[in-house]
């Protein structure tokens, strides 16, 4: 028998909950089908709409945008987030969790030389100036293309990894199917101009919380406020590092096409937040706007663990059981994101199918949680069997059986 318990009040946590929002997240990192067309761009008017947020309409002066948490993968603020964009040296950061990968795996180490070919030396825009015929670290190499955003970095690497910079963007592009991102194509390693070589905001934002989470040992070079090599400094020129509380990453990028974009991170209090913008007119403009955007996000929506992991949250009859109820529980903290200022009430629902007959395995999948707000798309997360329950030997079975017949429960 099918059963939906309305835990809505019955849990202080829950009511807390309640008292304080009913919001959910969006389908944040959902990702939607790519498109073939490499260079399509959204009609005029679409892209002036504003971003939207749970708390309605907002103006930000990015062409594309997206704001989500770190944890829940809640969107905070959308604009434009699956256009396919050019995104300039923000597709370096594909090219970094290449590199991290092979380091991970002990196919390349931070103090091995790579030689730095002519290709690498005569390569446009931004630099550190490595020297032709010289050999250069990996680990300089490394801050090279975080700190210093060099294209010839990019291309050394790329050389050392797969033989040529055409070969490494096919390598790019099957690592990118396979962690997820869907809407992203790529031509060369250094973001440079290419009607082919596209992201989406959504892509970027994948990838950050890849790059996050796989490489946490790799991730404090995008923290670097500035590096040094063959005698030139350069700063990082990512504006959130000194604007920002908590921030510490990750990639800036501009061409004349894209305009200026950035890919940023921030952590404050077990709380982080991924921003990326793209298509901002000016350099001082995306200084301001990754400001607005993240201290909003901090200001405005905070997170709330209506139950942790392992913590029951219903006990289900179980059918001919040595046990009479079996524990539900969820196997992680089943936590959303609110925001702080709404005041609509949450519903928090149990779904399962009861008795449960035994015998049940603990890990057992038996039912699930949906947790909604008023206007939000329901959030729905699986429930497993907390204990295992043996069946009953034959000679208790009997009296069990005669009683649920006559009961009917």
């Amino acid at each position: 028998m099918a059963h939906v318990t309305d835990r809505q009040g019955a849990s202080r946590r829950l009511l807390l909950a309640a008292a304080l929002t009913g919001w959910l997240p969006l389908p944040a990192l959902a990702q939607p089908a790519a498109g073939r067309s490499a260079g399509r761009q959204a009609a005029p008017q679409q892209a002036m709409l504003p971003a939207q947020t749970p708390l309605g309409p907002f103006d930000v002066q990015a062409r594309q945008a997206l704001l989500v948490d770190f944890d829940t993968d809640a969107v905070l603020l959308e604009r434009n987030a699956d256009e396919r964009m050019p995104p300039s040296s923000m597709s370096k950061l594909m090219t970094m969790y290449m590199v991290f990968d092979h380091l991970k795996q002990g196919r390349l180490r931070l103090d091995q030389e790579l030689p730095v070919s002519e290709r690498a030396w005569r390569m446009g825009g931004s630099k550190m100036f490595v020297e032709v015929g010289s050999s250069v670290k990996v680990e300089d190499l490394v801050r090279g293309v975080i700190v210093q955003s060099g294209n010839d970095a990019c291309i050394v690497l790329a050389e050392a990894i797969a033989g040529s910079e055409q070969q490494f963007a096919e390598m790019m592009n099957d690592k990118a199917r396979r962690i997820g991102l869907t809407g992203s194509t790529f031509r060369n390693s250094t973001g440079w101009p290419d009607p082919e070589h596209r992201m989406t905001c959504r892509d970027l934002a994948v990838l950050a919380k890849r790059i996050i989470s796989d490489f946490p040992e790799y991730y404090p070079y995008y923290n670097e406020r500035s590096f040094r090599f063959n005698n030139i400094s350069q700063d990082n020129r990512n504006p959130t590092l000194a604007r920002v509380a908590g921030a510490d990453g990750l990639k800036t990028g501009h061409t004349e096409e894209a305009g200026f974009g950035l890919t940023a991170s921030a952590r404050r209090n077990d709380r982080r937040l991924i921003l990326v913008l793209n298509g901002m007119p000016s350099m001082r403009v995306r200084a301001e706007e990754s400001q607005r955007l993240l201290e909003w996000g901090f200001r405005e929506f905070d997170n709330v663990t209506l139950f942790r992991a392992a913590e029951v949250v219903e006990e289900v009859p179980v059918y001919l059981g040595e046990r009479r109820k079996v524990p539900l529980v969820s196997e992680r903290n089943v936590t959303v994101t609110l925001p702080r200022a709404w005041r609509n009430r949450l519903q928090v629902r149990v779904h399962y199918d009861a008795p449960v007959p035994a015998p049940i395995s603990r890990g057992q999948p038996l039912g699930r949680i949906e947790v909604a707000g008023q206007g939000i798309p329901a959030f729905s997360e699986p429930l497993y069997a907390g204990a295992a329950v043996e069946r009953l030997g034959l000679v208790s079975r009997i009296p069990a059986i005669i009683g649920h017949w006559i009961s009917g429960s």
